[in-house]
């Protein structure tokens, strides 16, 4: 018979992990030990299938084959334990980062319109609060700072600027200037003039009419004074 070397069977089994004598006692019923040099030689992988009684060899190799096919089975089902692991983590870090960038984004828009709601009350308040032009005495004259002043009085006080731009660039500051071409009138250059009467009778001499009927057109028109100077910017007229 062949000395053909069972490494393959033996060496990578749990059971042959032993020596090949000690397999063979266990299937032949011998109590007996293997003596230390047979130990030792099949530990220097010298043991050969040769030294396995016929009758044995083949159950020793079917029996090597399945524990090597169980090793492989378990191997296997630790790998896919593992990589459902690491999915499942991986989904777990994505479901989380979702939940945040998805709280951080309430938690913006909460606080946006909780700004924006602030604001709309201050403008509120403050437009409440407005002066209406009847409540100013009338005067002979006006200097540019009393009409700044009624003007401050009149609007909410984000809108001013807006206004005090276009009244610079259309009649700076002057509530009787007139342009003798066109008809325009008063602080806020009304065309015709005669448009601001639905402010007051004086809307001729009285600053505070002027700026009343001007807010009330660029209200109307372009939602504030603000709108009505962005427009301004970008057209040179409003």
């Amino acid at each position: 018979m062949s000395r053909i070397s069972v490494r393959g069977f033996a060496v990578a089994s749990a059971t042959a992990v032993t020596t090949v004598g000690a397999v063979v006692g266990v299937a032949s019923g011998n109590a007996a030990q293997a003596s230390d040099d047979n130990f030792e030689a099949t530990a220097a992988d010298t043991t050969l299938l040769a030294d396995i009684p016929a009758g044995e060899q083949a159950q020793v190799q079917v029996s090597s084959l399945s524990q090597q096919a169980d090793v492989q089975a378990a191997a296997a089902d630790s790998a896919a334990k593992k990589s459902a692991e690491e999915t499942a983590r991986l989904r777990a870090a994505k479901d989380a980062e979702a939940k945040k960038e998805a709280a951080d984004k309430a938690a913006a828009e909460e606080k946006a319109e909780k700004e924006r709601k602030e604001k709309e009350a201050e403008e509120r308040a403050s437009r409440s609060a407005a002066r209406d032009a009847s409540s100013f005495s009338a005067q002979g004259s006006y200097s540019v700072s009393e009409i700044k002043s009624m003007a401050r009085q009149m609007m909410a006080s984000d809108q001013f600027q807006c206004f005090s731009n276009i009244v610079d660039h259309e009649s700076g500051w002057n509530y009787r200037a007139s342009n003798p071409s066109s008809g325009a009138y008063g602080l806020v250059q009304a065309l015709p003039g005669s448009k601001m009467a639905s402010a007051g009778a004086d809307w001729q001499t009285n600053p505070a009419t002027q700026i009343k009927w001007g807010l009330s057109y660029m209200d109307g028109r372009y939602g504030s004074p603000c709108g009505a100077w962005s427009f301004w910017q970008a057209n040179r007229w409003y």
